[in-house]
């Protein structure tokens, strides 16, 4: 009795150690991971995913994530090629390709990839200019990239871009950039304005000429723009008569002074009411009227006809 109860006090010491021995070797690697596995010192293998089983005191595993890092790199300060003192900050998107060099070739791949990436944009921040670095910001993040990826591909790291956060500029240097942008903004205002009226200045010319070949258009565009003014009733019209309607009338009143050469007093302005206006406009609108105003205008008319509207004594006598 006492051998039994010895016996299975030693299996069940033994099942206890196997369970613990067995428990200590296995290992769970997680999708996004990958177990780089050391026997003896010795990389051994990479594990993919799943459960692992290790033999223990003999194999030891190292995980390393295989998701996109997103690492931010502090603001640097440097000169720019123009001699303009700028802060930029970046930030890092990379992920291991290759976990064995990852764990094998360096030291901490995150701490080399930070250094380098900080490194690298005090260079690209000398070697660029103020404007590329305010304006072309895709060539600069694709040279920065390709300066971190060239030593990262040795530590089994692939960056997958690099982008230019922010660029910090001086004061002085934001006010004097802000009154050079004012000062673009009026020279492009000044010269849309100095179009504007070149061009008005051209429509003006050939509307002149059109009516300086038909006389008639003038008068009828004054008389248009008379009646417009005409038209709001608590406005004061001050309209100047032609000389030529004053020798109208003064022709139709006294048909012997037209033979006369005595000469005419030029017309005064006269100040009339809006309604008088508008009965005035009636009457210039009447076809005789406008016949009469034409005639002295015609070459030849004042020797065909006399202000009565008889023939000419020359033809008379011939």
């Amino acid at each position: 009795m006492n051998v039994v109860g010895v016996l299975v006090v030693v299996l069940t010491i033994l099942v206890v150690v196997t369970g613990m021995v067995v428990s200590a070797g296995v290992r769970v690697v997680a999708q996004y991971e990958r177990g780089v596995v050391f026997r003896l010192g010795r990389v051994r293998s990479v594990r993919e995913p799943g459960l692992r089983l290790l033999i223990p005191a003999v194999d030891k595993m190292r995980k390393i994530s295989m998701q996109v890092i997103t690492m931010p790199v502090p603001a640097q300060e440097g000169i720019t090629r123009d001699n303009v003192t700028v802060r930029v900050d970046a930030v890092v998107y990379f992920r291991v390709v290759d976990p064995m060099r990852a764990i094998v070739e360096v030291q901490d791949y995150l701490f080399a990839v930070a250094q380098v990436a900080q490194t690298s944009l005090r260079s690209i921040i000398g070697k660029s200019e103020l404007d590329d670095l305010l304006s072309n910001r895709e060539q600069l993040n694709k040279g920065l990239e390709i300066m971190i990826d060239s030593p990262a591909l040795a530590w089994g790291v692939h960056i997958d871009r690099v982008e230019i956060k922010d660029v910090a500029l001086p004061d002085a240097l934001k006010r004097s950039m802000s009154r050079q942008a004012e000062a673009e903004r009026e020279r492009r205002a000044r010269i849309i304005s100095a179009e504007g009226e070149f061009q008005a200045s051209q429509k003006l010319a050939d509307a002149a000429t059109n009516m300086a070949k038909a006389p008639a258009a003038l008068q009828l565009r004054f008389l248009e723009t008379v009646v417009q003014v005409a038209a709001e009733k608590n406005s004061t019209l001050v309209l100047p008569f032609p000389v030529e309607l004053l020798r109208f009338f003064d022709r139709a009143g006294n048909p012997q002074a037209a033979t006369t050469d005595e000469p005419q007093v030029p017309a005064q302005p006269a100040v009339h009411a809006p309604e008088a206006v508008g009965q005035l406009m009636a009457l210039l609108a009447t076809p005789g009227l406008r016949e009469a105003l034409a005639a002295p205008e015609r070459p030849g008319a004042q020797a065909k006809t006399n202000a009565a509207g008889q023939p000419a004594a020359g033809k008379e006598s011939a």
